[in-house]
């Protein structure tokens, strides 16, 4: 896998959904499934997407006991997606579990990739709501080593992060960056962003894009506006 844009599909319905990928025509852009879509339809919304051709980023963020997470990822395993991902909080012990159960008896898996800190969470939030009075790089910094060590594909994290995590971690360790908004657009309830080229000059794998692409007024060259700008 190359660099790529990934659009959020946050919508209530598959009907919704399947409309809205409608209009790529010719295309068969990388797409995140999330909560919302997934909780309203289930897994089938998953087959259908994938039969259409389309790579798929299931965004579930499991977070449980080791026991409960790897029965679920031995379960999502079976939908042929592309990209799973997990909370890093969980600990190295939950990730290798996870890892366990997402392995298929082929030997062949999805990508795994945790989520260190959400883009909507910011420095005053981690210390007084979550307690946690280390700086947000160096949170990031140790969860993301911390699913390196638990045998995980890459991170999800801001694009702020990916530089430094691809410099703690290594090239091949993936950043998966949310939080991606054109210059001229509005921020939503994001905290930590940066524009696609910023992301793409500082070394984002994987940027994931929703709000800008499906609320656009034109989503297809909301589209390729963001692949000029991160892949090209």
């Amino acid at each position: 896998m190359g660099r790529d844009v990934i659009i959020a599909c946050d919508f209530p319905s598959g009907e919704q959904t399947l409309a809205f990928l409608d209009q790529f025509q010719g295309k068969k852009p990388f797409v995140k499934i999330g909560m919302e879509l997934f909780y309203a339809e289930g897994p089938d919304i998953v087959r259908a997407i994938k039969a259409r051709g389309h790579q798929i980023f299931l965004d579930l963020k499991l977070h449980d006991i080791p026991n409960t997470v790897k029965k679920a990822m031995a379960v999502l395993s079976r939908l042929d997606v592309d990209i799973c991902n997990l909370h890093a909080a969980g600990t190295g012990e939950m990730m290798r579990a996870a890892l366990e159960g997402l392995t298929r008896p082929d030997g062949t898996r999805p990508l795994l990739i945790a989520v260190t800190q959400l883009t909507s969470t910011n420095q005053e939030a981690l210390e007084n709501e979550l307690l946690i009075d280390r700086p947000m790089d160096e949170v990031v910094m140790a969860y993301a080593e911390n699913a390196k060590a638990a045998g995980l594909d890459g991170v999800v994290c801001s694009p702020l992060e990916a530089e430094k995590v691809h410099a703690r971690c290594g090239a091949d360790f993936l950043t998966v960056t949310p939080g991606v908004r054109f210059a001229d657009g509005d921020k939503g309830d994001q905290k930590r962003v940066m524009t696609p080229a910023q992301a793409k000059a500082v070394g984002s794998d994987y940027i994931v894009v929703g709000r800008p692409i499906t609320a656009a007024a034109d989503p297809v060259a909301a589209y390729e506006r963001c692949l000029e700008e991160f892949v090209v």
